[in-house]
């Protein structure tokens, strides 16, 4: 009888996957546990976030159960809001103990975000094999203290061996969901989808999960330019901005508003200019999807590591950049005069589409399996 390799016939095993917060962590989350899922189907997996976080939506939403732990981060702009910092990370570990008795899981995987800390150094204080995913170029705190004791570093990028063991990194590239890496959508389903003009171009604005403060206030501001130019907007706001751009488009055919679009896939393809922050799952994600690209950079994330991001592309002819404090001013002129300029955007296209690297839910995945079924 013919031996059988595959990692799908090994051990059934329990694996908590823990962080979350934004977007870019919750969906590179969901992309493993999917190709978690799909090479070893018997897998049980359970996510651990943070009340009141996004994850706590959308985890579920992906067919996954989470459980969620009474835990904030460190409050940068109010000090005072600190205070009760300590306690908060004192119960979120008793929490994680009664999830670890009642779960007893194989591994975990930590992702980023407030919960992860607490369920990865459990894991790690009772001998549970640890792995972690750093999806920036500037690694975060939380990962750095975990990485000595983590059986292994999946990174985005070469050069983490300034922040962690370089025999414990394996450079992967960051994960994204398999309906981006596909693109399946027809560019015609993507624009009815929208319910827009499929003979004008459109502009697609994603702040970010949570929405971008300064890219909404320069559309708000400059909403009239977008119809004087024949371009129409799929607007996503984020849920603080969302009533405004409601009122601000009413009337406008040519502008599409939600505060959060589950189906980027159909917003990436009906796209032909989008604008975005440069965190690290945006670039992952607009490299795949070949689109010109207007970066505003968060200039608050750690060690400025958005402005870092997007200049690597921008310093190869690959997208532009205006900045945080300028975008009021210059991002929709930026726009519109690419939208003008249709050579631009073809060379953009191509030189993003360069950077673009594949299957790192995948290559995540089988290396956490094959680790676990040689222990």
């Amino acid at each position: 009888m013919k031996k059988e390799n595959n990692i799908s016939t090994q051990f059934a095993r329990q694996i908590i996957i823990a962080g979350g917060g934004t977007g870019g962590h919750i969906f590179p989350a969901i992309a493993i546990a999917n190709a978690i899922k799909a090479e070893a189907p018997a897998t049980d997996i359970l996510f651990v976030g943070a009340k009141g976080k996004m994850e706590m939506e959308k985890v579920p939403q992906a067919g996954y159960e989470i459980e969620g732990l009474d835990i904030a981060g460190f409050n940068r702009s109010s000090l005072i809001k600190n205070i009760f910092l300590p306690f908060k990370l004192l119960k979120s570990f008793f929490q994680v103990r009664s999830i670890f008795n009642r779960f007893t899981p194989d591994a975990a995987i930590g992702v980023g975000g407030y919960s992860s800390f607490p369920v990865l150094k459990y894991a790690q204080n009772k001998g549970i094999p640890t792995f972690i995913h750093e999806s920036n170029s500037f690694a975060g705190k939380s990962n750095m203290m975990l990485a000595k004791n983590a059986t292994r570093v999946f990174t985005a990028t070469e050069g983490m061996e300034k922040f962690f063991p370089a025999q414990k990194i394996q450079v992967t590239g960051n994960p994204v969901r398999q309906v981006i890496e596909r693109m399946e959508v027809s560019k015609q389903e993507a624009v009815h989808f929208f319910k827009l003009d499929p003979l004008k171009k459109i502009v697609l604005s994603i702040g970010g999960s949570l929405g971008a403060q300064s890219i909404n206030e320069a559309i708000a501001n400059n909403i009239e330019d977008f119809e004087k130019n024949n371009l129409q907007l799929i607007w996503q706001t984020g849920k603080s901005f969302k009533e405004k751009a409601i009122a601000i488009a009413t009337g406008h055919k040519n502008i599409y508003v939600s505060d959060f679009i589950m189906q980027m896939e159909y917003a990436y393809t009906a796209a032909d200019i989008v604008i975005s922050r440069s965190g690290a799952m945006a670039i992952a994600e607009l490299c795949l999807a070949k689109k010109p690209v207007v970066f505003v950079p968060y200039p608050f994330a750690a060690e400025d590591h958005q402005t870092a991001n997007a200049k690597t592309l921008v310093d190869k002819n690959a997208a532009l950049l205006v900045t945080n404090k300028d975008a009021l001013e210059k991002l929709v002129p930026t726009i519109i005069s690419l939208s003008n300029d249709d050579t631009k955007q073809q060379a953009m296209k191509e030189k993003i589409g360069e950077e673009a690297k594949r299957h790192a839910d995948i290559e995540i995945a089988k290396t956490v399996l094959t680790i676990l079924n040689k222990n």
